[in-house]
Formats: C-alpha cells, structure tokens, sequence
C-alpha cells in the first residue's frame, strides 16, 4: 500500500511539475492576438519546454516573418561556434625590415568601447617598414536589402576588412563650438531654427554638415558614418593614425603568417546583443569568414551555418545577413526557438544569459521590470515589425524558450511591446 502512495505522490509533483497555465491561449488572445492595435497584424508565437521537449503554446510559429534584430540570435549562435575564444585583431608576417599586416573585419581597433588595443600597439612599436595587403573581400559596403537613404544615420556603418573607430565619427555640440573624432571637413550652418542640433553627410563624399546654435548651451553627440573608401584610404587612415608611412601591397590574398588575437569574444557579443549594434554583429560574420576561408564573405558564413550547423532547423530560413537591417531576412518562431535551444545545451547558462538584455536593462530597460533575471531575451524592431525572442525563468524554476515575431503591425511599437510583455510575464508568474 505504502509503495502505490508513493508512486502516487510521485506521479501527482510530476505532473504539477510539468503543468502548463491552463489559461495561456486565453491569455495569447486577450493580451495580443485580439487586441485592437493588433488583431490585423501577422503573429508568430513559440513557446517551448526544453526540460520536457514539449511546446506550451504555439500560435503560428511555422511561418515566415521578418525577424528584424532577432537575427543577431543567429549571428551570436555563428560567433560562438566559428570564433573560438578572442577576436582576430589581424593577421601578420614580417621579415627583418618589414611588417606585412592584413585586415580581419575586426571592429574594435580604435574603437573607444575598448581600451584594450593589441593591434594598435604592435604597429606602433615596430620599427619595420608596414605594408599593407588588401584582403580577398567579397562584402559590400552595405548589407543586401538595407536602406539606401540610410547611409548617414549611426545605425548603419559601412562595412569593411579594417575598420576604425566603429566606421563613424563623432561629432559633439555644444553652442557654438564642435570636435569631430576622426576629423573630416565640415560646413557649418548657423540658422534659427533649426530646431535641434543636427550633424550630416553628403551621400558621395566624407563631408559633413553640423548645424550650429549658438543660444543652445548643452552637449549634443552625433555618429555619423563615414566612407570608409577602397584599399588606399584605408592606408592612409592608417597612416594619419600611426604618423608613419603606410604602404599598400598590389596582391590581394592571404598572408602567410600568424593572427593576431584582440579581444576575448563576449567582450563584443554582450554589446552587439544588449545596445543591439548592427555593426558588431555584421562585423562577426566578416570575422568569421576571415578566419575559416581567408576571404571575407558573409554569405560564405551563412551557407556554412546552415548547411552544417544548423541543416535541422524546422523551418529552414532565408538569412542574409548579420545585423537584421534587411527585409530579406525571413525565419519562423519555431527556428529561433531551436537555435535557442541548441545554444543552451553548447553553453552554460552562467556565460549564455549574460549576453542577452535582462529585464530592465538594454533594450529592455523599460521592459520586463517584474523578471529581472528571469527574462533574457533579444529585441527587434522596425516600421511595422517588433521581434523579441530568448529564455523565460517561470516562478516556479522552469526555464523557457520562447519567440514572438510581429510583422504588419499598424501600431505603435511601444503598443505591441507592452502587448507581448503583459503576456509573457503572465506565462512566467503561473508557470
């Protein structure tokens, strides 16, 4: 008798163990998928139990949606596979008189994020000569799909196998006085109104327009992009940089020689996913494929992923590039809630969720207050899309995946935010 209580027992903390809110469709209705702003917009919800390898709840998580910034999931789950466990800062080979040195995509050489400047330090120490050799790069400037007229907002660098300083300079105002760091040539306009302080570029040429106003008293930053050129102004940024003569190499190709390391991996990973930076996260593509192939060619990368590391996804998407900028991203819930899970079975959760935003913190530091450090989750956003996918620790220990994909939404993004957080942190309190 004793025996069939205890199994009895055992069987009745199981199932409550593994019980799901009995009212988590009622809630998926009431909080997004009926409401006004958003009962004609397209939606995508996952939400999936690793522990039991059961979905909770599932509501259209095998279509396509743009997934916005919800792709530097994907490029994050690419870094920490193809990477190791630092930077390639670049690659070099020298000879008694000279030092022969190759870009390799990395973004953080004079980049003012990171003090830590290795590769800098080893040019400014050498006494050899410094050549430069171009490296086989198949990327353009910008990504496939990304907006044209976008080409001076700081979101959107330009791409290359050396950059500097993040590919932007920045600009500060403070009435009637400004500093540029790199400095380009400017043309100041002093008018009233404007009626805010504004810094700008011409689309063809490293000129850059900062409207001035000399009764405005606080500090403004601007960063604005900058052309990053061909081969020959990358030697001469170089140059100007080092104050010493930069010559270019005519063959473009690999050095045979060592990589130089930078920085430790999640020293980029954490601020490409928390600030939601598309150039760190396009950039990690370029490094990758520079480490793996000897050339720089994202779509090489992706191809890889795909078909090797990620040839069981569910539903297998359309990805073309590392940021999100691009519309021509397309992935269901259902793949981002895989890839998810196959990160956390790789990666202990100690290093795993410290790269995503908690609540109320990053992206979501005016979200998600109520979970701080049970929701870990990646944001994205542009007109008409909101994307917020990650991990989700119930009130009772549980650790879920989950996905929710907006596409066509005539709202607000503020509106589908709170729509999608009152829901979540619904799931996370009953479960």
């Amino acid at each position: 008798m004793k025996s069939y209580l205890t199994v009895a027992i055992a069987l009745l903390l199981s199932a409550a163990a593994t019980a799901q809110p009995k009212n988590i469709r009622l809630w998926a209705q009431q909080d997004i998928l009926q409401t006004k702003e958003l009962r004609n917009a397209h939606i995508g919800i996952s939400i999936y139990d690793p522990a039991t390898k059961k979905y909770w709840y599932q509501h259209q998580d095998d279509k396509f949606f743009v997934p916005a910034s919800n792709t530097k999931i994907f490029t994050l789950f690419a870094g920490m596979h193809l990477l190791g466990d630092s930077l390639p800062g670049m690659k070099f080979a020298e000879n008694d008189t000279a030092l022969f040195v190759q870009g390799t995509a990395d973004p953080s050489f004079l980049h003012p994020d990171f003090t830590s400047q290795r590769v800098l330090e080893k040019l400014e120490q050498t006494g050899k000569h410094i050549w430069l050799q171009p490296a086989n790069i198949k990327n353009k400037r910008f990504g496939p799909g990304w907006g044209w007229g976008d080409f001076a907002d700081y979101y959107q660098p330009e791409l290359n196998e050396w950059p500097m300083y993040g590919n932007v300079t920045r600009i500060r105002i403070k009435g009637a006085e400004y500093s540029m760091s790199p400095e380009f040539e400017t043309e100041l306009i002093y008018e009233r109104p404007p009626n805010e302080q504004l810094a700008d570029r011409e689309e063809r040429e490293n000129l850059f327009t900062l409207h001035i106003r000399s009764d405005i008293h606080a500090e403004q930053t601007f960063e604005v992009p900058f052309i990053t050129g061909g081969i020959a102004q990358l030697a001469r940024r170089l140059q100007d940089t080092l104050r010493k003569p930069v010559k270019v190499l005519g063959t473009t190709g690999p050095i045979v020689g060592t990589v130089m390391k930078s920085l430790p991996v999640d020293t980029l990973y954490q601020p490409m996913m928390h600030r939601s930076d598309n150039f760190f996260a396009e950039q990690i593509l370029m490094m990758a494929s520079s480490q793996r192939y000897d050339e720089i060619d994202s779509r090489r990368v992706i191809k890889y992923v795909l078909d090797s590391l990620l040839n069981d996804l569910p539903q297998p998407p359309n990805w073309v590039d590392g940021s999100g900028l691009s519309r021509f991203n397309l992935f269901t819930p259902r793949d981002m809630v895989s890839v998810l899970g196959k990160m956390m079975k790789t990666y202990p959760k100690e290093r795993l969720f410290p790269l995503f935003p908690s609540g109320g913190k990053g992206t979501l530091r005016n979200y998600y207050q109520s979970l701080p450090n049970r929701l870990y989750a990646k944001t994205g956003t542009l007109n008409g899309v909101v994307a917020l996918s990650g991990y989700m620790i119930t009130k009772s220990g549980k650790t879920l995946i989950f996905s929710v994909l907006v596409n066509n939404h005539n709202t607000t993004s503020t509106n589908v935010r709170r729509a999608v957080e009152r829901f979540l942190v619904r799931t996370a309190n009953a479960g």
